[in-house]
């Protein structure tokens, strides 16, 4: 039976004892054959200078701490948005309404408001936002700051709607007039048919409970919060029934496995149905219908009439600085107009009937 040798070498052999004495003698411990030796004999032979050069602290910096300098530079301009465009880092790219050929646009742009009283603009507003929920309030504030007085009414289309700006109408006394988001759904028959809509149940105020079509009771289980993105939370009741075991209605109803669920926010409802109530009303109905003819009418002008479809300059207060401008050939027109018309003192349209 072969007997396999183990081939090793005894590095202490030249030694008394097998404790190593410093300094060490390479040339007596390690023998010229050996793979450490010619391992060394390698590694001296190698290049180091760009490897020192990568690393060192005062030569050239890695790629990627190269990359993550350019992104931390890019994440200055971004200020809370997304995006931003190189040629002005103040605009944010924007999902433009289509063209002529029905080609969906893409491209940096700004969120003008303004505030029309009598049909004369009263305040201009640059935003950033996408939106417009997030514009309301900072609008308000700039123009009350400006005026030196607050408005009594405020109408604002759907884009405007949130509990965080009905709080704050309510706050500063001021009477809202804002169209609810689902409004123009409420008077479809599908939607007053649909039984899984949290409007087609039947509410206690008292017991705190909703009854659904088929006679059961969805109770509050738990509370939860939900924050905006302008920091504004509010307060979030989660609704279940009690049981959607043996329902006929449940696939009419959810698409939950379990029980049904609803999350509602008690506030939000209930400053909704305040401005639904002031909109329903022959005043909201007026300011409504105004609003529609002097706001809109005054984009309408600016851009076609007057022919100004892009902004000329670049920068937030360059283009706010044009705008405002544009604003005042506008209001000056709009007083030569009323004077010919002899529509001097009437701020409003009247209603018309059939």
């Amino acid at each position: 039976m072969p007997i396999t040798k183990l081939h090793s070498k005894n590095y202490t052999e030249l030694s008394g004892h097998y404790q190593l004495v410093l300094p060490f003698n390479f040339d007596v411990l390690i023998p010229e054959d050996d793979s450490v030796r010619l391992l060394s004999h390698i590694l001296e032979g190698l290049n180091y200078e760009s490897l020192y050069q990568a690393y060192s602290s005062i030569g050239r910096k890695p790629e990627f701490y190269t990359r993550q300098e350019n992104y931390n530079k890019h994440n200055q301009f971004f200020e809370g948005r997304n995006s931003y465009s190189k040629t002005d880092p103040d605009a944010t790219f924007m999902h433009m309404k289509d063209d002529h050929m029905r080609n969906a646009q893409l491209k940096p742009a700004y969120n003008v408001q303004i505030g029309v009283e009598s049909e004369y603009v009263t305040g201009v507003g640059i935003f950033q936002d996408r939106n417009d929920i997030a514009t309301l309030i900072p609008f308000l504030n700039t123009l009350e700051s400006k005026l030196q007085e607050r408005y009594e009414n405020v109408t604002a289309d759907s884009g405007y709607e949130s509990e965080e700006n009905y709080l704050y109408l309510e706050g500063k006394k001021e009477t809202y007039y804002i169209k609810p988001q689902t409004y123009e759904q409420w008077k479809k028959k599908s939607f007053k048919k649909d039984i899984s809509k949290r409007e087609n149940m039947v509410y206690n105020a008292e017991m705190d409970e909703y009854t659904c079509h088929n006679g059961k009771q969805l109770k509050p289980v738990g509370i939860t919060h939900r924050k905006s993105a302008t920091g504004y939370q509010s307060e979030i009741t989660i609704y279940e029934c009690e049981d959607c075991s043996d329902c006929p209605s449940k696939s009419r109803c959810t698409k939950a496995k379990d029980n049904r669920r609803m999350q509602v926010s008690k506030m939000f409802v209930a400053k909704r149905l305040i401005s639904y109530r002031n909109i329903t009303t022959p005043e909201g109905i007026l300011l409504r219908v105004n609003r529609s003819i002097q706001v809109e009418g005054a984009f309408g002008v600016l851009k076609n009439d007057y022919n100004f479809n892009r902004f000329l300059t670049r920068g937030k207060n360059s283009v706010k600085t044009e705008f405002m401008l544009l604003c005042f050939g506008y209001n000056v027109n709009k007083l030569h107009a009323k004077i010919q018309n002899e529509r001097i003192g009437k701020p409003l349209h009247p209603l018309k009937t059939a």
